[in-house]
């Protein structure tokens, strides 16, 4: 089915009210983008915290209407709506129905990380035969399918360990796609952590996809009991990784190797004298400015 879409520019101040007034006129689905996208001072907002809806000083939404819907019904009733609304910031264009899952997953291929580590896409068979360690995904679950940096640089530290029968806790664990990466490399459990309950249930489907379901633990962190683990990875952001480095140290058992990611290149020196308290062989590896952060608990 084909869509109208209305796309209105507004301060920031103004996208709630906006946001109530489209929903009130049934709107299907409203997406919010930085309006001055194209500008050199554009601000790039990585992850708000829980709780938070950090936003543009300007914003475009786009709200996906029935293709009937009246174009000029829809802006009389904004204007009645939203007094203030001018006649230039709405516009409106047709938009064809794709199956958007299947795009995602042709666009989703193959990768390699390390000596033998793969991640597939759930669509495409895998040969057989060889020693490959092969991690199924559902693309249309994106809390992480390796094609970011941070991931690829967590993916790889995980292939050059020896895991097997470990223990491994990743913190922010998304689609599980490191801890489900764990366990079939020889890991013999793993706990996932995340704030998002829908990141847990992601990681859950993909742990049956991958028959690794029964040695996957899943807890919000309130709910974490606290063990320590072999092996600890967090690939979240920078801010968290400073707050949380106590929750980490705890969290690893001595000796346990370990990797933090999700840091801005720039922001590694900061949290390797914060993780210097509680780990040592602290070391920086750096991708597409992106960096990842690895050492070892101390004694």
């Amino acid at each position: 089915m084909p869509f109208l879409e209305l796309s209105l520019i507004v301060r920031t101040e103004q996208q709630p009210r906006v946001e109530e007034a489209l929903e009130d006129l049934g709107a299907l689905s409203i997406t919010l983008r930085d309006a001055d996208a194209e500008t050199p001072d554009e601000q790039a907002i990585f992850e708000p915290g829980v709780g938070e809806l950090p936003l543009w000083p300007t914003i475009t939404l786009d709200a996906l209407f029935d293709e009937r819907a009246d174009r000029r019904g829809l802006a009389a009733a904004l204007g009645d709506l939203l007094p203030w609304l001018e006649p230039d910031q709405l516009s409106f264009r047709d938009v064809a129905d794709q199956d958007w899952e299947r795009t995602w997953m042709d666009q989703f291929k193959p990768m390699a990380f390390g000596r033998r580590l793969w991640i597939y896409p759930w669509n495409i068979e895998p040969p057989t035969g060889d020693d490959s360690v092969v991690v199924r995904l559902d693309p249309g679950l994106a809390f992480g399918s390796g094609t970011h940096p941070t991931t690829a640089l967590c993916l790889e530290w995980l292939d050059g360990l020896d895991l097997q029968g470990k223990t491994i806790t990743d913190y922010g664990c998304g689609s599980g796609i490191l801890a489900i990466a764990a366990l079939k490399l020889g890991a013999s459990a793993a706990i996932g952590i995340d704030n998002d309950p829908q990141a847990l249930t992601a990681s859950a489907d993909n742990a049956g996809r991958n028959g690794v379901v029964d040695r996957l633990t899943l807890f919000l962190p309130e709910d974490h009991p606290g063990d320590a683990t072999d092996v600890f990875v967090a690939n979240i952001l920078a801010g968290p990784l400073d707050a949380l480095a106590p929750t980490f140290a705890a969290a690893a058992k001595p000796g346990a190797p370990f990797a933090i990611s999700g840091i801005l290149a720039g922001q590694q020196d900061e949290l390797l004298t914060r993780y210097a308290e509680w780990f040592e062989d602290l070391r920086a590896d750096l991708r597409d400015d992106w960096v990842r952060i690895s050492g070892r608990r101390r004694h």
